[in-house]
């Protein structure tokens, strides 16, 4: 699946941090090479049993082309350091053991509270029986979507998601308000480009610290930027990934991160960027606000195929 693929479900490709991708993905053939898988992550499940024809966001099916997700326990107490355990099961209800790896990880999880007030980027270690594990903090009670993004060996990309319910005093947060800049610790990051349904969409995010511009990113899961994007309405979820590789003599070390979003629908997104610089990674969080409408913006550009997660 592409990028322009996935953001049919968030391929707010800007994301998803920026949430910006949305798509979820049409399937890959088997024993896909890692930069075929690195594409295919854009998209989820078809509708219409894998034409392709009508798709979901990703994220918002448990099951989808024979692989479940499943956790272990569905609810658990709050604790600052709660393991989580999961398996991703296949049309014969076994465990898969063996993964295509994208993005330097064999699969990438997202837990987000269902306000979009608590959010975790993490990377499980699976066992030799198939179960994955990974701390979490979960110290904050309430719903949570958890998002599995892999591509098992020989199947389709794509992102499951299943609810995890965390006892406790429950203190739901509203969606913070739009704005083009946002900021973690020193670091402040500015958003240039808008957003219109349906189109691929040229956002870029620069990232400056203590005023000045930020030109030595590190590199973080291949890429010089991580966007998640999640629709406010439903939790539609997209992972995608900016223009260009680091080393490749053409991509800079910022300030400027650049994504190719497709939003599916108008509506609230939720942006999750983690970007690294000097050996610590951030993750800065944005409201995107994406009107109605098909004209464009003077961002527009053309979906380039590739970036997608």
């Amino acid at each position: 699946m592409n990028a322009t693929t996935k953001f049919a479900g968030f391929t707010l490709g800007l994301a998803a941090v920026f949430g910006i991708a949305l798509a979820t993905g049409a399937a890959i053939g088997p024993e896909p090479t890692e930069a075929a898988a690195h594409d295919a992550h854009a998209t989820g499940p078809a509708t219409d049993g894998g034409s392709g024809a009508e798709e979901l966001p990703g994220g918002l099916l448990v099951t989808a082309d024979g692989y479940t997700l499943s956790l272990d326990t569905a609810q658990t107490a709050a604790a600052p350091n709660s393991t989580l355990r999961f398996r991703i099961l296949d049309q014969q209800g076994a465990p898969v053991t063996r993964y295509v790896r994208s993005h330097d990880k064999d699969l990438h999880l997202i837990v987000v509270r269902r306000d979009m007030s608590a959010f975790q980027h993490v990377h499980p270690v699976l066992d030799g029986n198939g179960t994955w594990s990974v701390p979490l903090d979960l110290t904050r009670a309430g719903d949570y979507r958890v998002f599995a993004d892999f591509t098992p060996e020989g199947g389709p990309s794509l992102t499951l998601g299943a609810d995890l319910r965390v006892a406790g005093a429950y203190d739901p947060r509203p969606l913070p308000a739009p704005a083009s800049t946002a900021a973690v610790g020193d670091y402040t990051v500015t958003l240039d480009g808008a957003v219109t349904p349906g189109q691929a969409s040229k956002v870029t995010l620069s990232v400056s610290k203590g005023g000045k511009p930020v030109t030595d990113l590190q590199p973080y899961l291949g890429a010089y930027g991580h966007l998640v994007a999640l629709r406010a309405a439903d939790l539609a979820y997209l992972h995608v990934h900016p223009e260009g590789h680091p080393g490749d003599g053409v991509t800079a070390a910022g300030p400027g991160i650049t994504f190719f979003v497709t939003a599916p629908s108008a509506g609230d997104y939720r942006l999750f960027l983690d970007f690294q610089h000097e050996g610590v990674v951030r993750t800065v969080e944005f409201t995107l606000s994406v009107p109605s409408g098909n004209a464009q913006t003077g961002h527009g550009a053309p979906a380039e195929p590739g970036h997608g997660h």
